[in-house]
C-alpha cells in the first residue's frame, strides 16, 4: 500500500520540488520509501511521485516510480494474482529484474496495453505515462477499495490518492463546491465523483483517465460495471452447487489475501464476515493473527464475541478494550485522518484498532462488502415494506397530491412534526408520488438522507444545485423486477463505495497499516449478483448462503444473535461530556462569519436535540464534522 500523485503542468509552475512536496504530505501511506520522476518537456512540465509501504518485495526491486522503455509508472495497492500474470510475460519473453507486483503491471500495460487490467486481481490505482505518445493513463479498481482525486483547471492537472497531496501545489485553488457539500450534510459522505472542492472529483471505480498530453484532452473510460453484473439472468443452479462454487471463490479471494512478504492479521468482530475470513483463513502457513477493540459501554462491545470466535478457531487474538477517553482522543485527529469532511463515527473505532494492529502486523484483512454482496442489511427488507405502504395509501402517483405536499412545511403539521425523522418521511412520500416511484431501489437514495433537499434549501445562503450520484443511476438497472439486486447494486456504488471503503482506507492508513477486503473480490460479486434472491435472503435471514457456509466452521448457536454496528455511543457524549463541542462549533459566531449557512436552521436543530429529538443527531454531527475540517483545511 502507498501514496501516488502528479500534475501535468502546462503552466510549468510545478517543479521537482513541488512533486517532493506533494508526495511527502502522504508519509503515513508509505513511510519506507520515497520517489519520484520529473519530466519537464518544452510545453509541461510532467510530474510522478511515490511514498511506499513495502509489503511485496522488500528490497529496492520495489521502489517506484519504475521505468520500462517509454513507460513509466507509479502504483497504489496490490495484484494479488500477479505471479501467475508474470508467468504468461515470461512465457511472452519478458524478464524480470524484480519481485515486486509493480513491475508485473508495467509488462503487462506493456503488452496488453489497457486490456491488462482485466488480468488483475487486487484493489489498485495506477498511473503510467507513456513518454512516445505522450499519453497519462489512470486506472482505478472495480470495487473502488484505493482513492484516487483529480483536479483540473486553468491548464493545470493535478491528481493524488488524498486531497492533501493536491492541495500541496500552489496551482490548486481551494474553493468549496458547496453543493458537494449539502451531500456530505445528507449522507456524511460525498458520493462519487464529486468531492468537496470546485474543480476536483473522484476517479470511477472500474474506470480510467486517459489524457492526451499534446491535446490537453482526457477522458474517463469505463471498462467494469458491478451494474452490468445485476442486469444478466439469474442462473438456474441448485443452493448446494451455489453455495460449493460461493465457497470456492471465498477459499481462492481469502487465500490470495494472504500474499505478502510482511506480517498478516486480519480485523474480528465476530459477526459473520470476520469469523467467517478467519475460519477459512486459520489453516494458513502462519498462525492468524486477529484484532478486536472492545468498549467498556456494553451495548457497543462486540469483544466477547470476537474472543469466543477466536478460541474456537484458535487464532492469536489481540483485545484491546477501549475507554472513552481514548475514543474521545481521536476526534480532534479526524480532519487530518480525513482531509474531506466524513461524517461516520465508526471512523474512530476503525482508527484505534488500526493502530493497535499496526504494532504487530504491516497488513490487516477486513471483512467489508460482506452487507453489500449478500444482502445482509436490514434496510433492503424495509425499503420493501415502505414502497408497500407508499403504494397502499396512494394507489396511483398522484402528481398533485405531491405538489399540494410540497406547499407545506411538515414542521407546521401538529402531531406529525413530533415523529421520528417527520421531516424526511414527508419528502420521501412526496418524491415517491411526483416521480411513480415505488420502486424500493429509488427509496435507497431519499431514505439515505438525514436532511431533506427542502431543508438543504433553507439551510444554505445561497442556492443549491442538485448534483447526479450513483443514487440516480437506476435506468442503468434494466432488470427492474429484482427489488433486492437493484438495492445491492446501488448500495455497491454508494455508501459501500463512499463510506464504508473510505473509512478503511483512510483510518488504516493513518496507521500506517495496509487493509485488504477479501469479500470485494471482483470475481465474488460477479457470481452472487447472478445468484437467485432467496439464496441471499430467505425467509427474512439475511445473508442467508453466507450463515449457512459458515456454520460448516462455526457452531450456529455461537454465530447466531443480533446484529450489531461497529459504533461508539457519540450521540450519549455530544449529550453530556462533549456536548461543549457542539455549543463550541455551531456556534453562532462561528455560522455567520463562514457566511455559508443559515444559523436560524442550524439553531432549531440545536435546541430539538437538546429537548431529546435524537433525530437531529446525524445532521448535527455531521455539521460539527464539517467545522472541523473547515477549521483545520480552509
Amino acid at each position: 500500500m502507498c501514496g501516488i500523485t502528479g500534475f501535468v503542468d502546462y503552466n510549468k509552475v510545478s517543479s521537482r520540488e513541488t512533486l517532493s512536496l506533494m508526495a511527502n504530505s502522504m508519509t503515513h501511506r508509505g513511510p519506507d520509501d520515497f520517489g519520484i520522476d520529473f519530466i519537464p518537456l518544452k510545453s509541461v512540465n510532467i510530474g510522478l511521485g511515490h511514498r511506499r509501504l513495502s509489503v511485496i518485495d522488500l528490497s529496492d526491486g520495489g521502489k517506484q516510480p519504475q521505468i520500462f522503455e517509454n513507460y513509466h509508472i507509479i502504483h497504489n495497492g496490490e495484484i494479488y494474482n500477479y505471479k501467475e500474470i508474470k508467468d504468461k510475460l515470461i512465457f511472452e519473453g519478458y524478464e524480470f529484474e524484480s519481485n515486486s507486483d509493480t513491475e508485473v503491471i508495467l509488462k503487462a500495460f506493456h503488452k496488453w496495453k489497457e486490456k491488462a487490467v482485466d488480468l488483475f486481481i487486487g484493489m489498485f490505482v495506477f498511473s503510467i505515462y507513456d513518454s512516445e505518445k505522450e499519453e497519462l493513463f489512470i486506472f482505478r479498481d472495480r470495487a473502488g477499495v484505493k482513492p484516487l482525486y483529480y483536479y483540473w483547471k486553468e491548464d493545470v492537472f493535478i491528481f493524488g490518492s488524498e486531497l492533501r497531496a493536491l492541495i500541496v501545489n500552489e496551482s490548486f485553488k481551494k474553493s468549496i463546491d458547496q453543493s458537494a457539500l449539502a451531500l456530505f450534510l445528507q449522507y456524511g459522505f460525498i458520493p462519487t465523483p464529486h468531492s468537496i472542492y470546485k474543480n476536483t472529483y473522484k476517479l470511477k471505480p472500474g474506470h480510467y483517465l486517459k489524457m492526451s498530453i499534446k491535446e490537453k484532452q482526457w477522458v474517463e473510460i469505463k471498462y467494469w460495471d458491478v451494474f452490468d453484473f445485476y442486469n444478466r439472468p439469474k442462473i438456474d443452479i441448485s443452493f448446494d452447487d451455489a453455495k460449493k462454487n460461493v465457497e470456492e471463490l471465498l477459499f481462492s479471494a481469502f487465500n490470495y489475501r494472504m500474499v505478502a512478504d510482511v506480517p498478516v492479521g486480519m480485523f474480528l468482530s465476530g459477526g459473520f464476515d470476520s469469523s467467517l475470513v478467519a475460519a477459512i483463513l486459520k489453516n494458513s502457513e502462519k498462525q492468524l493473527k486477529t484484532f478486536t477493540i472492545g468498549f467498556e459501554n456494553a451495548i457497543y462491545d462486540e469483544s466477547g464475541h470476537a474472543k469466543r470466535v477466536a478460541k474456537h478457531l484458535g487464532t492469536d487474538h489481540v483485545e484491546y478494550i477501549c475507554t472513552e477517553k481514548d475514543a474521545q482522543k481521536i476526534i480532534p485527529e479526524l480532519p487530518e485522518i480525513f482531509d474531506e469532511p466524513f461524517g461516520d463515527p465508526s471512523a474512530i473505532p476503525t482508527t484505534l484498532v488500526s493502530r493497535i494492529a499496526r504494532e504487530h502486523v504491516t497488513v490487516s484483512l477486513s471483512a467489508d462488502g460482506g452487507d453489500e454482496t449478500f444482502g445482509g442489511y436490514e434496510k433492503y427488507l424495509q425499503n420493501i415494506e415502505y414502497s408497500k405502504k407508499i403504494k397502499r395509501f396512494f394507489p396511483f402517483a398522484n402528481k398533485s397530491i405531491s405538489r399540494l405536499m410540497n406547499l407545506i412545511d411538515p414542521k407546521n403539521i401538529p402531531i406529525y412534526n413530533k415523529r421520528y425523522r417527520a421531516e424526511i418521511i414527508y419528502e420521501n412520500v412526496s418524491k415517491a408520488l411526483k416521480d411513480s416511484a415505488f420502486d424500493p431501489a429509488f427509496l435507497m437514495g431519499v431514505t439515505a438522507k438525514r436532511i431533506s433537499d427542502m431543508q438543504i434549501d433553507t439551510l444554505f445562503v445561497e442556492k443549491i444545485s442538485r448534483r447526479k450520484t450513483y443514487y440516480n443511476s437506476l435506468n442503468n438497472l434494466t432488470n427492474q423486477d429484482n427489488q433486492i439486486s437493484r438495492m445491492l447494486a446501488v448500495d455497491y456504488k454508494t455508501y459501500m463505495l463512499d463510506d464504508i471503503l473510505v473509512k478503511v482506507d483512510r483510518s488504516t492508513m493513518s496507521a500506517s497499516l495496509e487493509g485488504r477486503e477479501p469479500l470485494l473480490d471482483h470475481r465474488i460479486v460477479e457470481y452472487t449478483s447472478q445468484l437467485p434472491i432467496s439464496y441471499l435472503i430467505n425467509n427474512r435471514i439475511n445473508k442467508y448462503i453466507l450463515k449457512d457456509i459458515t456454520y460448516k466452521y462455526i457452531p450456529k448457536e455461537m454465530m447466531d444473535r443480533p446484529k450489531m454496528g461497529f459504533g461508539v455511543p457519540v450521540i450519549l457524549w455530544m449529550k453530556n461530556e462533549l456536548s461543549y463541542l457542539f455549543k463550541e462549533y455551531l456556534s453562532e459566531e462561528r455560522i455567520k462569519k463562514q457566511g455559508i449557512f443559515d444559523f436560524d436552521f442550524i439553531k432549531e436543530k440545536l435546541n430539538g436535540f437538546n429537548a431529546g429529538r435524537d433525530d437531529y443527531f446525524e445532521f448535527l454531527y455531521y455539521m460539527f464534522i464539517f467545522q472541523l475540517w473547515y477549521e483545520k483545511w480552509m
